[in-house]
């Protein structure tokens, strides 16, 4: 009598299958080292570095050079795009910046996170001011989080210990209006908490001013959606106007995601 059950999936290539849990580990924590790796998974470290090595070639993670510790990188991320653009997520959210775009005039971002950096997946420019080369050199391009709106945005939504962890790591000083020290980033951090958006007021780039709010559905963050502008034109009567915009469309995205 033939069997009609399925059968079990069969991992044929053994060393992928290492790779891929490698990987895995990522999920759970970032950034992760060669022993922490080895101890979740049993595995030698000589075998977890090689592994490591060759995702970090092809740029599936990325090394921290302060730590020398591991976290997912672009290769990840365009992967990533390619199934937010199947399953929902990027192509519902970027429907949205579209709109918030043509309707203040400035350009508008989609953003999540990738370890401990923003990940840019998408931009909307005014149609006054559209530019291929602004959408092509913004997609997959990844920020630090302690400057940017969207970034600081994301750090506000994130658990205390992934907050003190990210402090107590080397910040880069873009500008003069950087913040760098801890205790006042961590001020700031509290600031959003409460007020729920961030602004990044030539933090990353001078003469550019941002306003962003977070996307959290079922207590966890998905993105983050930021207007940009020249800082002349990012006034604080203004900047609220862009907030409550931003609520508008972020409220609509968390209802259409909770479905």
């Amino acid at each position: 009598m033939k069997d009609n059950r399925e059968k079990e999936p069969e991992i044929k290539v053994k060393s992928v299958k290492k790779a891929l849990d490698v990987l895995n580990c990522f999920i759970k924590k970032q950034p992760l080292g060669v022993t922490e790796i080895s101890e979740m998974l049993g595995l030698y470290k000589s075998n977890v570095y090689d592994i490591l090595t060759t995702l970090t070639a092809m740029e599936y993670l990325t090394q921290v050079k302060e730590t020398g510790k591991y976290e997912l990188g672009i290769g990840i991320a365009r992967l990533g795009n390619a199934v937010g653009d199947r399953f929902g997520f990027h192509k519902l959210a970027g429907r949205h910046i579209h709109e918030i775009a043509a309707e203040v005039g400035e350009t508008v971002y989609l953003t999540t996170l990738m370890g401990t950096s923003v990940l840019y997946l998408d931009v909307a420019v005014p149609s006054n001011e559209r530019s291929p080369a602004i959408v092509s050199s913004v997609r997959n391009n990844m920020e630090p989080l302690h400057c940017t709106s969207c970034g600081k945005a994301m750090l506000a939504c994130m658990p205390d210990s992934f907050v003190k962890e990210y402090l107590s790591m080397p910040m880069e000083k873009f500008t003069e209006y950087t913040i760098t020290d801890p205790v006042e980033l961590s001020k700031e951090i509290d600031l959003i908490r409460e007020r729920g958006y961030s602004r990044d007021q030539m933090e990353y780039s001078v003469g550019i001013s941002c306003v962003a709010v977070p996307i959290v559905v079922h207590g966890n963050l998905q993105g983050v959606i930021s207007i940009s502008a020249p800082s002349p034109r990012m006034e604080d009567a203004r900047v609220m106007q862009f907030v409550e915009i931003l609520r508008q469309h972020v409220r609509q995205i968390e209802s259409d995601l909770s479905k």
